[in-house]
Order: C-alpha cells, then structure tokens, then sequence
C-alpha cells in the first residue's frame, strides 16, 4: 500500500481543531497561557493538569509522561487504532469527533471500528461484490498515488474510471469492518474471504493494487483483476491478481457489436487502446486466459474480424497462433498486431508517441493471417482515433528508436523506388534506410551474377550485427535477419524488408559494374617497343650465357638460395610465350 502523500497528512493536520478534538474525547481543557490549554493527560493517572495542547501548531504534550504528538497520532493513541486509521477518521470527519468508548479514557486496542461499512452484510454475494467496487472507484478517486500511477502507464482517462468503475484497494477495507474475535466481524471476514476479497490472514487480497472489474450479462460483478501500484514489494510478490475459481464476464462487451474485435492478453493493454480513441477492444484473461464464454460471445454477435494483439513473446506468440487457428476454423479472418519482441501494448504506447497514431500504425500494418475468403482480402481500414480529450493524461516518453510503426510510418510518407541507391564510403557500399544503417564491404570481389558474398554490418543506434553470408542465398539471409533482429532489437519483418531492398540494389551494383567490364574493347592496345630495345631483348635471349646470366639477376630481385628452381619456374613462365 502507498504511503499517505505528506501534503495529505498536512492537510489533516490544518483542517482539525486539536482542542475540540481533545475534548470530544472528555477531557477538559482550561486556558492556559496567551497559546494553550492544559488538562489532565488521559494517558497516564494524574491529579494535576500536565497535558498541553496547543491548538495553532496542532500538537499536544504531556510534562507528566512525555507523550505528544499531532493530530493523527493522538487519535491513534487515544482510540487504539493504527495510524493509517486514525488519518481516516479525521479524513472522514464527523466519525473522528464520537468518544470510542467511556468519556475520558484512552484504549489500548479497538475492536470496533467507528468508519461506515461500505456494503450492507445482508445483501447477496452479487450485490456485496458490486458494493466493494463501488467503494474501490470511491478511493481511487481520493488517492493520488494511484491516479498518478494510471497517468504514468499512460492509461488515466475520467471517461475509463467511470464507465469501467475502476478503483483502488488502499487496504481501508478492513478498517471498516470490526475484529474477526467479535461474532460479527467474524462472519463478515468469512464471507469476504470465500468471495476471495480477503485472505486468511485478514489482509484484503487486492491491497495496493488498482482495480479493475469485468461484468457478466446480467450486469453482476465476474472477475476483478488488481495490479499492483508500489515498486521494489518484496521478492515473490505477485504484481497481478485475480479473484479465485473461474474467469466470468467479458469486458467492454460492447466492443463485440462491432465488425471487427482486437483482442488483448491483459486488461491494461486492453485500456491502452480504449483511452486512445479505439473503443472495439476487450481481453482475454492471460495467454491460457480465452475463456468458452468471451469466445462464445465472438461467435454469436458474429464478430468478422478479429486483431490479435497479444504481447511479443514466446508465450503470447503460442497463444497467439493457438487462437488464430480456433477463429479461422469458424470463419472468423485474424490479423496479427506486431509490436517489437519483449514488448505489449502498453509499454509500446508509453514509448512511441503520440500513442493513438502508433497505435493505429501498428493495427493497419497488421499481418494476416487468413480467414474464410481463402485468400487475402484487401485490408479493411482502420478507424482513426479521435483527438484526446481533455481528461487523457500522459507521461511523456522518448521516442522508441525501435518502434516498427513510426519505422512504417515514416516509410509510407513517400513511394518507394525501385531500387534504393547505395552510396560509396571508400571501400564500402552504404544504405541508409531512416535511423538503420547497412555497411557492405567486399562487393567488388564479386564477378559473378550468381555469387554475393559479402560483409554486411547492420547499425541502429548503439546496437549493431557484422556477419559475413552470401546474399544470393536464402538461408543464409534468414540467419541474418534472424540474428540481427536480436542484437539490435528491431522487428524481424522490419529487418527482412531492408534486406530485400539491399539485395536489389547490391545486385544492380553488381551488374552495372560486370556489365561495364564487358562492354570494355576486348584487347587492351600492344605497346610499342622501340627498335634499340627490341635488338636488346633479343640479343639476351639468344646469348650463350643467357641462363647464367639470368642466375645472377634473382639475387638483385631479393631471391637466393633456389637457383635451380628459380630457373626451372622461369623457363615454364617464359617458354609458352616463345615460337
């Protein structure tokens, strides 16, 4: 649970009249000094007046035992309460104002707890689940630590509190509801816990955690999942909760009247597209989530198209492909939203803005992946988000580096041409395609059309991949993209189609440059010797001493020690150019 802000604390402390708070508790007050009051200390047995208290500084003191404190703590030490109980009841108001028992004397524990109970105890399992919420929303809407974490996912919207009810377990719960050693405290607890709101160890299952409900036909609460808001919780603890037994309800089931569904792996995610003007989305509960009555629901409202927007793992891609299968087998066309691998939905809109245009990018470059026309359709179109409205908050973030929709975006603002040209870096060949850089080295040691072995470095920002491979081979391509999409964390359809646009042009270089070396005159121009060396060049060859005279120029060529050889080598060279 979230620490109470400091500036709440301090608003409690200026809006309570310490003294009236004193003597709400019996104890009297008399003048004391220009400042203060003294009474009797009601924590300690007394027959002088040594209590003070000090109404413009809020603080109360004791000469006798030395107790003191402010507002809140003389709540939590009069009336035996902890402190973050003590701070409700003066929050709340006219509960902190009635004596907890006998006028005038101080409990060590209370047991009965003087906070409204948020829910009737008498009402059904339905309706105590609905009451609940309705106190979560309650408290979401006064703790501004958890309103403050749904800004910084980029997902607090008024419109989405409201319309989906979320709220907040800041763990006051259980300060409404009286001890489990009373009959009814007792009865109550075991009634929230076998709904699964509390645990065995009376601490409510949903503390700290921002709560959002799903809601059955009938408009009863099925399933509430909670996730936790405070940072650094201690290993083991698990940041995403549900209530026990089976999944019931769907959420946002309006979004089923629509052609055309994208479905999430979790609820923020979910959230992320709702608050960004796309408004036909709900979610399963986790990759082995798709409960028979969301997929039911599908069929029957006869969704005809499904976007499959689950994160980019492992397990999101096998669930992604399980369930892909399940809807086309009934008709049902799927695409498949592609965010860079390791992320979701909501970390891509927290890092690609604006968030409602990433978004849209992303659902219009979906990959299909059939349906019942057999073959592919052309690509419904994507309804615009509308502009954010007043309420829609969001942390700003850096532009991701590697998002594959401001990459696609940028690429559609103009054509593509047929080649995209390489430019000439000394001995290498570049591309640069937006913020990713292909070097090539070794292309001129290429002189067949068949044959592309070269040195590709691929750059994007700080990361980068070097391997050598042979472009003309398709295998090795693979393993290039493969391996270069995981070094440098971009999309592995992003990375194929730059290599596609590299093999052509590299194959233009290379043919321009073979062709350039064929249309050349096929015999380059004899030179002319001129008569005195031509008379020279024979006289060596046909001089007696022509072999010794050859032995002794190796020496003057740094050759030595390999006479015979070095002759021998020199005869064969030499002798296919003679009649």
């Amino acid at each position: 649970m979230p620490r109470i802000p400091e500036e709440e604390i301090e608003r409690i402390k200026r809006q309570t009249d310490l003294a009236a708070l004193v003597r709400s508790r019996g104890i009297e007050l008399h003048k004391h000094g220009s400042k203060d009051f003294a009474g009797k200390c009601p924590f300690h047995k007394e027959d002088t007046a040594s209590f003070i208290v000090t109404p413009d500084k809020g603080l109360f003191h004791c000469m006798g035992c030395g107790v003191a404190g402010n507002c809140i703590q003389f709540v939590e030490k009069f009336d035996g309460v902890s402190f973050r109980h003590a701070f409700e009841l003066l929050n709340d108001g006219k509960a902190a104002f009635s004596a907890p028992g006998p006028t005038g004397e101080a409990l060590k524990k209370a047991t009965v707890p003087r906070l409204e109970l948020p829910f009737d105890p008498a009402a059904t399992d339905a309706a105590l689940l609905g009451q609940v919420v309705d106190f979560y929303h309650e408290r979401l809407t006064k703790t501004p630590a958890a309103l403050d974490y749904l800004k910084g996912r980029g997902i607090y919207s008024e419109e989405a509190l409201r319309t989906f009810r979320l709220g907040f377990a800041d763990r006051t719960l259980g300060l409404r509801i009286p001890e489990a050693n009373r009959k009814a405290g007792a009865e109550i607890r075991t009634r929230l816990q076998s709904l699964g709101l509390m645990r065995e160890t009376g601490h409510e299952h949903f503390s700290g955690s921002v709560v959002l409900p799903t809601f059955t036909a009938s408009g009863e609460v099925g399933e509430m999942y909670g996730r936790k808001i405070t940072p650094n919780l201690r290993k083991g603890t698990p940041l995403h909760l549900y209530l026990q037994g089976p999944h019931e309800g769907i959420w946002n089931a309006d979004a089923l009247n629509e052609s055309e569904l994208i479905l999430c792996e979790a609820p923020f995610d979910a959230l992320t597209f709702w608050v960004n003007g796309f408004k036909n989305v709900t979610f399963i509960y986790g990759t082995e989530g798709f409960t028979d009555e969301l997929f039911d629901a599908i069929l029957a409202r006869k969704v005809k198209r499904v976007r499959i927007a689950y994160d980019a793992d492992d397990a999101g891609n096998r669930a992604a492909a399980r369930d892909t299968e399940r809807l086309l087998a009934h008709g049902i066309e799927v695409y498949r939203v592609k965010f860079p691998y390791g992320m979701d939905a909501n970390e891509y809109a927290q890092k690609v803005q604006p968030p409602g245009k990433a978004l849209q990018t992303l659902l219009s470059a979906a990959e299909w992946l059939g349906g019942a026309v057999g073959q592919r359709p052309t690509p419904p179109p994507t309804p615009a988000p509308p502009p954010p409205a007043a309420d829609v908050s969001h942390t700003p973030a850096p532009a991701c580096s590697s998002s594959l929709a401001a990459l696609l975006a940028a690429d559609e603002k103009k054509p593509l041409p047929d080649v995209t040209p390489l430019d000439r870096v000394g001995e290498y060949h570049v591309m640069r395609l937006g913020n990713r850089e292909y070097r090539v080295g070794g292309l001129d040691k290429n002189n067949s059309l068949e044959v592309l072995k070269v040195a590709v470095r691929l750059r994007h920002g700080e990361d980068f991949h070097l391997d050598s491979f042979d472009m003309a081979r398709d295998g090795e391509r693979r393993r290039f993209i493969e391996r270069a999409a995981e070094e440098t964390k971009l999309e592995k359809d992003l990375v194929k189609r730059d290599l596609g646009k590299l093999l052509l042009a590299l194959e233009q270089e290379q043919a321009d440059r073979i062709n350039a070396t064929l249309a050349a005159p096929s015999a380059a121009r004899v030179p002319e010797m001129s008569a005195e060396h031509h008379a020279e060049a024979l006289a060596l060859l046909k001089a007696p001493d022509l072999i010794d005279r050859i032995t002794r120029a190796f020496p003057t060529c740094g050759l030595a020690g390999e006479g015979p050889n070095s002759i021998s080598a020199y005869l064969a060279c030499t002798s296919r150019k003679l009649d």
